[in-house]
């Protein structure tokens, strides 16, 4: 009866290794699920095609994004670094400088955005072309 409870603890020792290997599996997020919260907040996609375009200095794109806050700039980009699609670049000088780029991942991830963009310019186009049909 002893050697049972120790198997048990091994099995469970065991599972528990499992848990703990699986624990960095938990912090992956699917492509899905990253896609869907870049696409619920509305600045987040924005925030990627402006840095994609240059503007990496948070003070450059609340500036450009009217309405955007500090603090929502804030989340969004530590949200796009915990996903790994942006990284924060800290320059040791006075005052301080910090930029944000896109990772490789980022670089991809941008894909789904332009991907989204053309998609907009089609329905624009079957909305133009359908009313157009029904105005005729």
């Amino acid at each position: 009866m002893v050697e049972e409870p120790k198997n048990n603890l091994t099995i469970s020792s065991s599972a528990g290794s499992k848990q703990n290997a699986q624990k960095p599996a938990k912090k992956r997020t699917s492509a899905v699920a990253m896609t869907e919260s870049v696409f619920a907040c509305k600045w987040s996609a924005r925030i990627l095609n402006l840095i994609r375009q240059g503007i990496k200095r948070p003070g450059a794109i609340t500036r450009t994004l009217d309405g955007l806050t500090t603090k929502v700039l804030n989340e969004c980009l530590r949200r796009l670094i915990d996903f790994g699609l942006v990284e924060r670049t800290s320059y040791p000088e006075i005052p301080p400088r910090v930029e944000y780029n896109l990772t490789s991942l980022g670089e991809r991830f941008v894909i789904v955005l332009d991907a989204v963009e053309e998609l907009q310019i089609v329905i624009d186009e079957q909305r133009g072309n359908h009313s157009e049909g029904n105005l005729v």
